[in-house]
């Protein structure tokens, strides 16, 4: 992309000194992992690369473009300076006119080549970030560059990089930025994302670029509502999953083998949870080998049909009236083919088969699957339970990883503070809802078509999305730092 861009386009420089975080500050505002080569080795970016963020006004009319620049590090400040001192023979001459003479000088095509780049670039755009890593000691070489900055005519706005990071320095930096007369100080962190820092990185930009407003301005708003309907849509992948492996059941005939039944079960909720993570990380544009976790645990699966479970007594109808006084006379009859199997208590017993008789036409094939020997082999609730605690744990780290982070996403079975409440509290009652009705999930065979043109499971769907969209939502506000400037 050219360094000059499109017409009526806000062009920004990124510069800095070399190794200062540039090219992570384009991955995480491009929501690019790819965007630039990241590397310990000085020097990484050697020529000018270019991004371009499309913005749209509140009407769905397309406003000026920001075009994100990134140039190579400012090297060998110290010599810059001084030749540039050097070039100035008249104390009148504008020292951005000298820096002009200086960018068609031989100097700029040998010595600092680098440094010309950079500095052609801030001349060709409307604002310059200064990328700071907070956690460096304030250097001369820093304060030759930003002498440097000044003297481009530009408007400039330090990024503190890395303030998440213990080792930050982040108010001797603010001390010394102050001190050179730059006020409008942004701080940010490519690896650790905080949707409030970069909101407030784009207001520093608004206070010098007034005549850039609406396109600001939109931008941020763009990007509030980009994240929450990320979350939405993260949301609704979640509750699926949940679905799917709630109402899973496999039937197991007598003669069968358990152990195998169980491994069946468990690969078959482990591919699920899988094919889960990456659509999240396809969501949130980051790669399949950004994440590493622990195999689920899996604990064995439960029995049954859970006839007691007060959703399977609504899905088979329960009735107080022929159903029970029919299940009162059935009952002794069933209990002896089942082989004497306790069914529960005997006033609940009777309601219950009563009901099963009421609804056979419906639901008899499960029930008459059992009185044949055949069980029906489904994830238990504690299981349940750390899927959903680690799948909103895995959301709640993509929230909150920048683009540029170059550590692995790794998540242990145990729950985090903000997935406690879901660890501790009973399944939504949503979720036990979903349990009678096998239908209702892709691992037992059912279509994503048939899915989504059932209205009872996408109702269903949307109320656990709703509860996880809102969980998140309440973490995500706590991400704020109160009194951050």
């Amino acid at each position: 992309m050219s360094g000059r861009g499109a017409a009526g386009a806000l062009r920004v420089a990124v510069v800095g000194h070399t190794n200062t975080g540039k090219t992570s500050l384009l991955r995480t505002l491009t929501r690019d992992v790819s965007f630039g080569a990241i590397s310990d080795r000085p020097g990484t970016t050697r020529h000018v690369e270019g991004a371009v963020l499309s913005v749209r006004g509140a009407s769905g009319r397309e406003l000026a473009p920001v075009e994100l620049y990134d140039t190579p590090g400012l090297e060998d400040s110290p010599r810059l300076l001084e030749s540039l001192d050097r070039l100035r023979s008249d104390r009148r001459t504008p020292w951005v006119d000298v820096i002009r003479a200086f960018l068609e000088g031989e100097e700029a095509n040998t010595l600092f080549a680098q440094e010309a780049k950079a500095l052609r670039q801030v001349l060709l755009s409307d604002v310059a970030l200064y990328v700071i890593d907070a956690r460096d000691r304030v250097l001369g070489k820093h304060r030759d560059e930003l002498e440097i900055l000044s003297r481009c005519a530009r408007p400039v706005v330090p990024v503190l990089n890395f303030v998440a990071s213990p080792e930050a320095r982040t108010d001797a930096w603010r001390r010394q930025l102050t001190e050179v007369n730059m006020h409008a100080i942004a701080e940010f962190d490519t690896v650790v994302l905080n949707e409030f820092t970069e909101q407030r990185l784009f207001e520093k930009m608004l206070t010098l670029l007034d005549s850039f407003r609406p396109t600001l301005e939109a931008l941020i708003r763009e990007r509030k509502e980009e994240r929450q309907q990320l979350i939405r849509a993260a949301a609704e992948l979640l509750a699926d999953l949940l679905i799917d492996v709630a109402a899973y059941r496999l039937t197991v005939a007598e003669g069968d083998d358990p152990k195998r039944a169980a491994a069946t079960l468990q690969d078959s909720v482990r591919g699920r949870e899988q094919a889960c993570v990456g659509s999240l990380l396809t969501l949130f544009r980051f790669r399949a080998d950004d994440f590493e976790a622990d195999s689920l645990p899996l604990i064995g699966g439960h029995w049954g049909l859970d006839l007691f479970n007060p959703a399977s007594l609504r899905q088979f109808g329960v009735r107080v009236g022929g159903g029970a006084a029919a299940g009162g006379a059935a009952g002794l009859a069933i209990d002896m083919m089942t082989g004497g199997l306790s069914l529960g208590a005997a006033a609940m017993l009777g309601a219950t088969i009563g009901a099963v008789w009421s609804s056979f036409g419906t639901h008899g094939r499960r029930i008459a699957e059992r009185l044949m020997g055949i069980n029906e082999l489904r994830v238990e609730e504690t299981t349940l339970r750390l899927l959903a605690v680690r799948q909103i744990a895995l959301l709640d780290a993509l929230l909150r990883r920048g683009h540029a982070s170059q550590e692995k996403i790794r998540l242990a079975a145990a729950a985090g503070k903000q997935q406690k409440a879901w660890a501790a509290q009973p399944l939504p009652v949503v979720l036990e809802e979903c349990r009678p009705y096998p239908d209702w999930s892709r691992l037992g065979g059912a279509s994503a078509l048939d899915l989504e043109s059932d209205p009872r499971r996408l109702a269903a769907r949307d109320r656990l999305a709703d509860l996880i969209e809102a969980a998140v939502t309440a973490a995500d506000r706590l991400a704020e730092v109160p009194g951050a400037v």
